[in-house]
């Protein structure tokens, strides 16, 4: 019996093995990204897919800071969003259309960032109240319109949430106090920065490379 369950594991173990290296994220291709060697970077405006209007206005406001930590001087959004305007473009789809090497005559970047939001706000249910924000962008060469990197996260209002104390009148009692605060305040807000930073941040799996103003910019 022993050795009839020693040869089954001998047979599965490999399977096993094999099954667990296919769930293994594969490690990104930076080859395009370290021959272009970006310094600098322009954000378009976000766009948005989400229903709620001030998506846009929320991300874009929280996408500055996670890229110049990762060592990149980024152009001030307030002033890229007021170019656009005075060039008769307000719609982010229509700014996410112009010619890749037009954008580098006009910001002097060497790379735009393109973000789209697809999930922005708060889904209502009887017991439950969940505020979701999913972001996914990518990063191309302004002189060239090659793609150098893409990445997405998301950053929920139940993350680490254990709403089973309490019971059924516990869970509905959080659902109610939860819908107060989230009508009466953007609870996407900060949900928005925790978004921006998962996706922009250098020096994690799959994630941007560390820019020239990074002192670990050549020990990547």
């Amino acid at each position: 019996m022993m050795s009839r369950m020693l040869k089954m594991a001998l047979c599965l173990g490999p399977a096993i093995f094999m099954v667990g290296c296919a769930t293994k994220q594969a490690a990104y291709d930076y080859t395009a990204f370290k021959a272009a060697k970006p310094r600098s970077i322009v954000v378009l405006p976000p766009l948005n897919n989400s229903p709620e209007v001030n998506a846009g206005n929320s991300v874009y406001a929280q996408v500055t800071y996670p890229l110049a930590e990762a060592g990149y001087y980024v152009l001030p959004v307030a002033v890229v969003g007021e170019t656009f305007k005075q060039n008769g473009l307000t719609n982010a789809a229509d700014i996410h259309g112009v010619d890749a090497k037009k954008l580098n005559e006009i910001f002097g970047a060497d790379a735009g960032l393109y973000v789209t939001i697809s999930k922005y706000g708060t889904t209502y249910a009887v017991i439950d109240s969940v505020t979701v924000v999913s972001v996914d962008a990518k990063l191309v060469d302004l002189k060239t319109g090659a793609l150098l990197w893409k990445g997405a996260a998301s950053a929920s209002s139940n993350e680490g949430n254990n709403s089973g104390g309490g019971g059924l009148v516990g869970m509905l009692v959080t659902a109610a106090v939860k819908q107060i605060i989230n009508t009466s305040t953007d609870a996407s807000h900060p949900l928005a920065g925790t978004a921006n930073a998962r996706m922009l941040s250098a020096g994690v799996p799959n994630g941007l490379l560390y820019g020239p103003r990074s002192e670990r910019y050549l020990a990547q």
